[in-house]
């Protein structure tokens, strides 16, 4: 559970003094009456509202607490005899009064602006509040206000007045577009928002549009000649401080009573089979773009259900962890307008608690088999390219040597050399250069590179002691899937040649929805298995590297049928 910052509590501290101040002043000076004891309760609850909001996010709370310490400096400043300097500081701080306002409530809940167009929008309305406070505090005729206070300070004033009532209804009617772009953007946000955060912004964007609506009145009243606040629009204004902190309490209430669906979550996830806890919290919760990031402390890294690793840093998202922030056992990465839904979280997330420690140990097995298939294919790869190695080196090597040899000895024989002896010699030079051959070809043949697999298929069968039929497209594969074949055919047609007393074979290579069959039967005796440590097994491991499948069908007396299932994405 996040503290609430010292921060947090200096800003309430100083709202209530200077509440106090502006209640025990009014009261002095006699003018204190129905108003001031609401603004008071208003400005109460709202420091509750920020205190509560505190807990879950407190850089929200603080921007809550700064428009209040703003409206009672506001309410504190009327009718308040003070030096220049003084009221200099109050009139800024009644232009930043709106735009701050506007600034709390599009943040909310996270703290911070979303997109562009609503930083954009804040920085417009705090520019032209400033700006339009600054042509009174400039230019105005100290002597218009002779007989009220603040006084005008007036600072560039020079004993000429200057008529600055255009200049108030331009200002007043470039508030009156700003408050109803801010109508439109509240509009836009509750529209956008995940169905599991309406329930708190709902409410605050009915009490924000209720005081835009007010704001946007006092400026027609000031664009239609009317000097000043009518009681209506200052009892509506009144309103307007009190239903926003009324809205969030509301919605933080709301959030209290809706624990009831964990309970139906609980029931839920005790059937839920792995991969379905994710999409159970993402619709208690109401935010079908959440989340599920387990911790897996041997990898320190946040993984999803299937074992991949997890973004938690997102734009526009927030991180709501699950137990110790030492060692936590999960974390839900969800719409950061959920953020003022964290106790509903944490409770969904309490609840899901056993769901969630088996979902880690299936995420960590999935990791962990990840692991082991791509450590197996490393393994494949690894010998597949050693094998070429060797019979590189044996063909530019032995080979070359041996025939150079036999040269020689051609040569020897044609210039006089004992006939019997040389041809014997030559003899044993043919067969070890044949088997030499056959060495490489088994080792990697050149002919699967060089031609593709179908030459090098059409080969074996050329080769085989007994008929072969190959039924193999001319098409070229992946160098690993070719491999594969070559090896699976290789293997089968040695077994049928050694062990299965068969008459004929078959082959067959074909591509069938991105994924190469290759299919070897015989008419042999059968009985053929995958025993640990044999060629069979050693193919299935090959196969399975590449995430096929190889299976044998071999019936006693009646013939073998190798099947291996490659996938294969185009070369």
């Amino acid at each position: 559970m996040i503290r609430q910052p010292a921060a947090a509590w200096a800003a309430a501290a100083a709202t209530l003094a200077l509440l106090v101040v502006d209640v025990v002043r009014q009261l002095q000076l006699g003018v204190a009456d129905t108003g001031l004891a609401f603004f008071a309760f208003a400005t109460c609850v709202g420091v509750a509202a920020a205190l509560a909001v505190a807990r879950w996010q407190p850089r929200m709370a603080v921007l809550i607490l700064a428009w209040l310490l703003l409206s009672v400096a506001d309410d504190l400043g009327v009718d308040w005899p003070t030096s220049r300097p003084v009221s200099t500081v109050w009139m800024l701080g009644t232009a930043l009064l709106p735009a701050t306002y506007a600034l709390m409530v599009l943040a909310y809940p996270a703290g911070r602006l979303r997109d562009r167009s609503e930083r954009a929008f804040v920085a417009v309305a705090y520019t032209v509040g400033i700006v339009g406070m600054s042509f009174p505090l400039l230019f105005g005729d100290p002597r218009d206000c002779a007989d009220c206070a603040p006084r005008v300070p007036s600072l560039l004033f020079t004993g000429t007045a200057l008529d600055l009532g255009v200049e108030a209804h331009v200002f007043a009617a470039a508030f009156i577009a700003l408050g109803l772009a801010f109508i439109a953007l509240i509009v836009r946000r509750l529209l956008q928002a995940p169905p599991g955060a309406r329930i708190t912004l709902f409410p605050l964007g009915l009490a924000a549009v209720f005081a835009a609506g007010d704001f946007i009145a006092q400026r027609v009243v000031v664009l239609a000649g009317g000097g000043g606040l009518t009681p209506t629009l200052d009892w509506l204004d009144r309103f307007a401080t009190l239903a926003l902190p009324l809205a969030i309490l509301f919605g933080i209430a709301a959030i209290r009573r809706r624990r009831g669906p964990v309970g139906d979550l609980v029931v839920e996830l005790g059937s839920a089979r792995p991969g379905e806890v994710r999409a159970a919290l993402a619709r208690t919760l109401g935010d079908p773009s959440l989340q599920l990031a387990l911790w897996l402390p041997e990898r320190e890294e946040f993984v999803d259900e299937q074992g991949g690793r997890v973004d938690i840093a997102a734009p526009g998202r927030a991180m709501t962890l699950l137990g110790p922030e030492q060692e936590p056992l999960a974390a839900l990465v969800h719409d950061e307008r959920l953020v003022a839904q964290r106790p509903l979280i944490e409770a969904a997330g309490a609840a899901a608690r056993l769901a969630l420690e088996n979902a880690r140990l299936q995420a960590q097995l999935r990791a962990q088999l990840g692991e082991l298939r791509a450590s197996r294919t490393r393994l494949v790869d690894a010998a597949d390219a050693e094998r070429r190695r060797l019979e590189r080196d044996l063909h530019d090597g032995a080979q070359q040597r041996l025939l150079a040899l036999g040269l020689a000895l051609q040569l020897l024989r044609d210039h006089g050399g004992d006939p019997q002896l040389l041809e014997q010699a030559e003899a044993e030079l043919q067969l070890a250069l044949r088997e030499l051959r056959d060495l490489a070809r088994g080792i990697h043949p050149a002919i699967l590179s060089e031609q593709g697999l179908a030459a090098a298929v059409r080969s074996l069968a050329d080769r085989s002691s007994l008929p072969v039929t190959a039924k193999v497209a001319d098409d070229r594969y992946p160098l690993a899937v070719e491999t594969a074949a070559y090896f699976v055919i290789s293997e089968a047609l040695a077994n049928v040649a050694k062990h299965a007393d068969a008459h004929a074979a078959t082959v067959s290579v074909a591509r069938m929805n991105g994924h190469l069959l290759v299919e070897v039967s015989d008419d042999g005796r059968g009985g053929a298995a995958a025993e640990a440590g044999g060629g069979l097994q050693g193919l299935a491991d090959r196969v399975g590297a590449l995430d096929g499948r190889l299976t044998i069908e071999s019936a006693d007396a009646g013939g073998t049928t190798i099947r291996a299932d490659i996938p294969c994405a185009s070369s």
